[in-house]
């Protein structure tokens, strides 16, 4: 039986899923090696607050916790994987503490595999540039193989110096199952809170899934939604919270039609996604890489419209044509983008379930298992 340890920095919503459907495969032998204590990531400074997710994130699969960021923590990780003696080490990201290290010392020992999904779609200085690639250069020496996300990612790795032979398709999925089921039962919920909020069952929802801050825009979304053409039948809701949450409240609070939720936990989300109709993410970034909102959202039935400073954009959204890209700095076309979708969206719900159960966590699981066959 062949063995993969995996690197993360923590237990992780969107990446339990996977390492159980890992760990309940018979044919491998999973670990996983976390690189931070609980302690450390439990706060979210973007959030404000901390965070305890209401679904299992750590279990289902083996993994054992180190502080890398200390030189003992980094020496009993070190051991630690030596120990499992696994036949290949898969590595999420390089810039946590420990990653490169252990990217470095294993390189040679066993395959080094990695996962990222950084992109070039951010503009930066030249000077900036430059020397980001001199960096990424060395780091993707270590590495033996990349699983790359969408087609912004792959022409990040073979910038940074991979070659088209080191590079295998693994889009970023979610847990598709966990959204899509009890449609009818959650269908019926989501219709409640609507309800709850004035909202009647024909109106347009929009929604603002994430963090409230500054990069994802939802202010200026705010505004180009405040622009469309006076309509009952039409709604803006967001959906966590952050560092505008009291500016946003402050200048939208008291209008009828755009809501403020606050943080909703993983088990809600499912029936959040039911009561909207319409993802919006007009991030400007940086660091927009993906936007799994968009993945979790189209399991549920909703449409999209982001930007085109977010990953997804490209793979996910555009080939698809019920759904939008439009300019992060266009705040018009914001505004023309939300006008077009008011109306029809709900008839439109299976066939964004069908698209996105396209993007499923099998796709990265097989990469990994005809690794370790090969």
């Amino acid at each position: 039986m062949k063995r993969l340890a995996i690197l993360s920095t923590h237990p992780i919503q969107y990446n339990a899923p996977l390492f159980r459907l890992l760990a309940a495969d018979s044919t491998m032998e999973v670990m996983v090696f976390f690189s931070k204590k609980t302690e450390e990531v439990r706060f979210d400074p973007d959030f404000g607050q901390e965070i305890e997710w209401d679904i299992p994130v750590s279990e289902g699969y083996p993994n054992i916790s180190f502080a890398a960021s200390t030189s003992d923590g980094k020496k009993a990780l070190k051991q630690a994987i030596l120990d499992f003696n696994p036949d290949a080490l898969l590595v999420y990201g390089w810039n946590f503490p420990g990653h490169w290290s252990m990217m470095r010392y294993f390189k040679g020992r066993v395959p080094v595999w990695f996962r990222g999904d950084s992109t070039l779609i951010d503009p930066i200085p030249a000077w900036k540039k430059a020397l980001r690639k001199a960096l990424l250069t060395a780091v993707y020496r270590s590495v033996d193989h990349a699983f790359y996300v969408g087609q912004a990612n792959k022409r990040y790795f073979l910038w940074s110096g991979l070659k088209e032979s080191q590079l295998t398709v693994a889009p970023h999925a979610v847990d598709n199952e966990f959204f899509m089921r009890d449609d009818e039962t959650r269908t019926k919920e989501a219709m409640q809170i609507r309800a709850s909020l004035g909202i009647s069952e024909k109106a347009t929802v929009f929604l603002f899934v994430g963090k409230l801050e500054r990069k994802k825009q939802p202010i200026e979304l705010a505004e180009a939604f405040q622009g469309l053409p006076d309509s009952p039948g039409s709604h803006l809701i967001f959906i966590g919270a952050g560092e505008l949450e009291a500016e946003l409240s402050r200048i939208f609070g008291a209008k009828p039609n755009i809501h403020l939720v606050g943080f909703q936990n993983q088990s809600q989300m499912p029936i959040w996604y039911r009561v909207g109709d319409v993802l919006c993410l007009p991030s400007k970034g940086p660091g927009e890489t993906w936007g799994l909102a968009v993945n979790e959202a189209m399991a549920c039935g909703c449409t999209a419209i982001v930007s085109d400073r977010v990953g997804c954009a490209e793979d996910l959204v555009g080939p698809n044509s019920n759904c939008q890209i439009v300019s992060s700095n266009n705040r018009d076309g914001w505004n023309l983008a939300l006008n077009g979708k008011i109306g029809g969206n709900r008839i439109k719900r299976n066939t964004m379930k069908d698209w996105v159960g396209n993007w499923n966590l099998l796709h990265f699981k097989n990469a990994l298992q005809e690794g370790l066959d090969h």
